[in-house]
């Protein structure tokens, strides 16, 4: 608990004491007690009550709960300072009744009640307090985790961007020298993606018409380099308004094609992205070399990571001998998912 007194935790004790108060006179009042009674029984009441609740908060539960764990204490310890606080307010209250000594309780029969008395007394004012303070508590862990998701998913979107740019690096070297009219013309692309990439970088989700573009583009980038060892088909059987995939994410996917497929005897690596209602899946036959071991996942495990942050839908894969599939949760906010 957050031993800290707020302002608001004095004004909720305030209206709490202010309305016990005025019940207190109100009964006293009607009973026709003396004029004693209301200076010394009142005062008392209030102060022994506030005095029992600031242990609690400013000593009883910071030293025996939260840093020492020491359970035994602070039961013994609480019960020690409601019997000598309650027999201090039942004192006051039997001098002031003008009740005879002769009847003042037995030491057992006196500590009983004064720990019954203290617990009712001090019990409700308390647990109002232990309430709000929980609730705030709960509001601040939600900001917390809140703002937590919000730096996890920048972090990850980090992760991406340099793979990016090591992979495009390599295909534009092997560019400039073969065919520099071609290079020329790849970077111009490569501008847009990462105008793109600028962009878009503090957006979690994006639009899926752009997502889409912006897989043109990098298709584009693909096939400059590899001519006819990649096939690339993009099928849309739903309108792309109002839908949304995490930032970068068909980049990934189509990323992962190259990455694990190296075209052998002039086969080509057939790719399909299949755009659907809830679904945006990307199939692609495999090749018969064996994957990098090195660098399998690590693209896809950091799209699964958003997807867990962001929705309650997996990523899905269906890895065969000839085909990998996998599929992404097409997001609609407007739906709320």
């Amino acid at each position: 608990m957050n031993t800290k007194i707020n302002k608001s935790d004095f004004i909720v004790l305030a209206i709490y004491y202010s309305i016990s108060v005025a019940m207190q006179i109100y009964d006293y009042a009607i009973n026709d007690n003396d004029l004693i009674e209301f200076l010394v029984d009142i005062p008392s009441d209030l102060i022994v009550s506030l005095v029992q609740i600031f242990l609690f908060i400013f000593w009883l539960i910071p030293s025996y709960i939260v840093k020492e764990k020491k359970y035994i204490h602070f039961v013994v310890f609480s019960l020690l300072s409601m019997i000598i606080l309650g027999g201090i307010n039942y004192t006051l209250g039997f001098w002031s009744g003008s009740n005879p000594w002769h009847k003042f309780p037995s030491t057992l029969n006196l500590i009983i009640m004064n720990i019954s008395r203290m617990a009712e007394s001090v019990g409700l004012p308390f647990g109002v307090l232990l309430a709000k303070k929980y609730y705030e508590g709960q509001i601040q862990y939600s900001n917390i985790e809140k703002q937590q998701k919000e730096n996890e998913l920048k972090l990850l979107r980090s992760q991406i961007d340099p793979h990016f740019l090591f992979n495009n690096l390599n295909t534009l070297d092997a560019l400039i020298d073969s065919n520099p009219s071609t290079a020329k013309e790849y970077i111009n692309r490569l501008s847009l993606i990462y105008r793109y990439l600028i962009k878009t970088k503090d957006a979690e989700v994006m639009e899926l018409s752009y997502e889409v573009d912006f897989a043109e583009n990098y298709i584009f980038l693909i096939q400059t380099r590899f001519t006819n060892d990649y096939n690339f088909n993009i099928i849309t059987n739903n309108t792309l308004s109002d839908k949304f995939i995490p930032t970068g994410a068909l980049q990934t996917l189509l990323e992962n094609v190259v990455k694990h497929n190296k075209v052998l005897d002039n086969t080509t690596i057939k790719t399909t992205i299949l755009i659907e209602d809830d679904w945006l899946t990307v199939t692609n036959s495999k090749s018969n070399l064996g994957t990098n071991s090195e660098s399998l996942g690590t693209g896809l495990n950091n799209l699964k990571a958003r997807y867990e942050l962001l929705i309650d839908k997996n990523v899905q894969v269906i890895n065969t001998n000839t085909e990998y599939k996998i599929s992404i949760p097409i997001i609609k906010l407007s739906n709320e998912n």
